[in-house]
C-alpha cells in the first residue's frame, strides 16, 4: 500500500490564509480538504447597533479591494428596507464604482497572483525586466482602477460619496471626459490581455457545481439586478429569496462557512466564468469577439478559465465605463441624496462583486439601527467547490501518472483561478 500526503500550506499569491491536504493512497484520492486558518471578522456583529447612516462605511471595511461592491449591496439592503428607489443616474455612477474594483482587483490578480504561474517565475517583479511594456500597462490599468474610485467613491477604497439615496459629490463633465479617454486608451492593452491568457495552457478539467450569476434581460449586470441564475438548473429567482435557493454550512476543517444550491446539494460557483455563461449574449461587442477568438463561450465550465473571463471582463468593463462617463458628462438627471424616512423592515442587497455575488441582509428597528446582519461574501460560496474542483483535478493528475510536484503547482494554480479572498471568507 502507498500512501502520500500533500500539504500545500499558506498558498501564495492569493488573498487571506489557507491551506490544501490531499491524501492519495494506491492512486486513489481520499481526502481534499480547503483548511481556511482566518480568524472570524465580526463585521456582522459590527453592525449590530449602528445607524443606517453608518452601515455602508463599516461593510466597506470588509474587503480592501471589493470594498466598493459592499459598499454599494450595503446601500442597496438600506433602500430596500425603506422602500427607496433611486435615479438611474446614481445607478450609473453606482456602475463606474463598482466596475472600478473590477479594474483594481482583475488587474492586480491576473499580472501579479496569476502570470507568475505561467512564465516559470516566483514573482511578477522578473516581468519588469524580460517585458517592461506589459509590466507597465499592466501597472497602468491598476492605477486607472484606482483612479475611477477615487474620483467617483471619494478615495480609491473605502468609497465615501456613495449614500443611502445617491451621492454626496460629483465630478465635473470634463473629469468624467478624461477618464473616458483613458479607459479608450487602455482597450488594446485589453485585447492583448485577453490574447495572453487565452494562450496560456491548462488543464483541462469541468466543474460539477452550479454556477450562480446575477442576471437581467439584454444587459451584463453587475449592480443594477436583483435576479440571478442557477445556470444548470436553469433556475431564475429574486435575490430577496436567496436564502431559499443557498444554503451554509459547517465543516471541521475550516473556519469559513461553505455554501450548497438547497434543491441539488451541489457545490455553488460564483465568478467571472460564472458572469459570462449567464450573460455572453450582452458582453459589448468588442469583447464578445474577443471571448470567441479565445476559444471562451457558454457552455464553459473549466474554473482553471476563469483567469481568461476576467481578462474578457476587463475589456468589456472599459468599453461600458468609458460610454457610462460620456453619458454622465452631459449633465442629464439628478444624483443627489434624497430624503430618508427609516422604519423597521428587512433588505436584501445584491451585486457582482469582482469574485462573484455578495449578499447583504439587514433587519433595522423604527428607528433605523440594525437589529441583525448576515453578509455572504462569494469566496464563501466558492470554497465547497474548490474543495471539489481540487479533487477532480488531482483525480485527472493522479490518473496521468503525473508527479506531486506537478500536482501541487496545479493545485495552487487552479486556488488561484478562483481568485479567493479568504480574509473575507469567515464572516
Amino acid at each position: 500500500m502507498t500512501r502520500s500526503q500533500l500539504n500545500i500550506d499558506h498558498i501564495a499569491r492569493i488573498e487571506g490564509h489557507g491551506n490544501v491536504h490531499v491524501v492519495i493512497q494506491d492512486d486513489t484520492v481520499k481526502t481534499v480538504e480547503m483548511n481556511i486558518v482566518e480568524p472570524a471578522r465580526l463585521f456582522e456583529s459590527m453592525v449590530r447597533g449602528q445607524s443606517y447612516k453608518d452601515c455602508s462605511y463599516i461593510a466597506s471595511r470588509i474587503c480592501g479591494i471589493c470594498s466598493p461592491s459592499h459598499c454599494v449591496t450595503d446601500l442597496k439592503a438600506v433602500e430596500d428596507a425603506f422602500d427607496i428607489e433611486v435615479s438611474p443616474r446614481t445607478k450609473l455612477i453606482r456602475e463606474l464604482l463598482v466596475y472600478g474594483s473590477y479594474l483594481q482587483n482583475h488587474a492586480s490578480h491576473l499580472f501579479v497572483f496569476v502570470v507568475p504561474d505561467f512564465i516559470g517565475e516566483p514573482s511578477v517583479f522578473p516581468l519588469a525586466q524580460s517585458d517592461p511594456e506589459l509590466f507597465a500597462q499592466a501597472l497602468e490599468l491598476k492605477r486607472l482602477g484606482n483612479d475611477l474610485c477615487t474620483q467617483v467613491g471619494g478615495r480609491s477604497i473605502h468609497p465615501i460619496t456613495a449614500v443611502v439615496g445617491g451621492f454626496t459629490h460629483e465630478i465635473s463633465p470634463d473629469e468624467y471626459l478624461a477618464l473616458a479617454d483613458r479607459m479608450e486608451a487602455m482597450i488594446p492593452f485589453a485585447k492583448r490581455t485577453v490574447d495572453l491568457f487565452s494562450s496560456f495552457r491548462i488543464t483541462e478539467i469541468h466543474t460539477a457545481s452550479e454556477l450562480l450569476a446575477m442576471v437581467e434581460e439584454d444587459y451584463y449586470p453587475v449592480q443594477s439586478s436583483d435576479k440571478l441564475e442557477l445556470l444548470d438548473e436553469g433556475i431564475i429567482f429574486d435575490a430577496h429569496d436567496f436564502e431559499d435557493y443557498l444554503e451554509e454550512y459547517e465543516v471541521s476543517h475550516s473556519g469559513a462557512l461553505f455554501t450548497r444550491a438547497k434543491k441539488t446539494g451541489k457545490p455553488v460557483f460564483t465568478s467571472a466564468l460564472s458572469r459570462l455563461n449567464a450573460s455572453w449574449d450582452h458582453l459589448s461587442q468588442e469583447a464578445k469577439i474577443a471571448s470567441a477568438k479565445a476559444g471562451l463561450r457558454p457552455e464553459e465550465k473549466n474554473p482553471m478559465k476563469n483567469n481568461l473571463a476576467q481578462a474578457i471582463e476587463i475589456l468589456d468593463a472599459l468599453i461600458r465605463c468609458s460610454n457610462i462617463c460620456r453619458d454622465l458628462a452631459r449633465g442629464e438627471g439628478d444624483s443627489k441624496p434624497c430624503t430618508i424616512t427609516p422604519k423597521a423592515g428587512v433588505g436584501v442587497g445584491m451585486t457582482e462583486a469582482p469574485r462573484g455575488v455578495v449578499f447583504h441582509k439587514l433587519e433595522f428597528d423604527d428607528a433605523g439601527r440594525v437589529l441583525h446582519a448576515s453578509i455572504i461574501t462569494p469566496t464563501s460560496q466558492n470554497l465547497a467547490s474548490l474543495e471539489a474542483d481540487t479533487r477532480h483535478l488531482v483525480e485527472v493528475l493522479v490518473d496521468s501518472g503525473l508527479g506531486e510536484d506537478y500536482i501541487r503547482s496545479e493545485i495552487a494554480k487552479l486556488v488561484r483561478a478562483y481568485d479567493p479572498c479568504l480574509s473575507c471568507s469567515v464572516h
